[in-house]
């Protein structure tokens, strides 16, 4: 019962626990599920690259253009990262207020992001880039949706973090979490920076 339990507890959730390697290292529950659920998530957008080249190289591939606002809003989830990463710091040294500052920042930077990436979607659809017009514009829809999902899945942990601390928890009881959120922005900064970057390149 205990194993069932234990492969059911989400990462942010089971900051206390610890899980034991071959050499008797004592590694945080949190930060090993963590680990493997970003191993499969790569191991996700890697088949979806795999896919796109081999997908482009068919004779309806026709490119698809990419929309100016995508320049800012990938500057807005690099500002998002960097707030996150702030109060990843400032959770390091117990200071609140730098918590609370980076958390906030992160947060609403990163909805900004999405509300962009959604305006993108806007602005495509009223040029006639639809999903099913073209293979090019399925694999732009699936990868930035896909990739909002994730992030949209990072902001409950942000969440939860954030009402634990304005409901007066100690820095150190959410230290674990705050620094969860930070790697996990940051993965998904650098799985946006390669999907933007294969778009414009192709």
């Amino acid at each position: 019962m205990s194993i069932f339990r234990t492969l059911s507890t989400k990462p942010w959730v089971a900051e206390r626990g610890y899980v034991s390697d071959s050499h008797g290292f004592r590694l945080p529950t949190a930060k090993v599920f963590l680990s493997v659920f970003l191993g499969v998530v790569t191991a996700v957008f890697g088949l979806l690259t795999a896919a796109y080249f081999i997908r482009m190289a068919y004779a309806d591939w026709q490119a698809l253009p990419v929309p100016a606002l995508l320049w800012l809003n990938t500057a807005i989830l690099i500002l998002s990262s960097i707030a996150l990463q702030w109060a990843r710091v400032a959770a390091g040294r117990e200071h609140a207020d730098g918590v609370r500052r980076g958390l906030l920042a992160g947060g609403a930077l990163a909805f900004a992001f999405l509300v962009g990436q959604f305006l993108v979607w806007r602005q495509l659809g009223s040029l006639g880039y639809f999903v099913d017009s073209n293979p090019s514009n399925s694999f732009f829809y699936l990868i930035t949706g896909l990739h909002g999902v994730h992030l949209l899945g990072g902001l409950v942990a942000w969440f939860r973090a954030s009402i634990r601390l304005w409901r007066g928890a100690e820095v150190a009881k959410i230290h674990m979490s705050v620094e969860l959120c930070a790697v996990y922005w940051h993965f998904l900064l650098v799985v946006w920076l390669v999907m933007f970057g294969l778009l414009l390149v192709t």
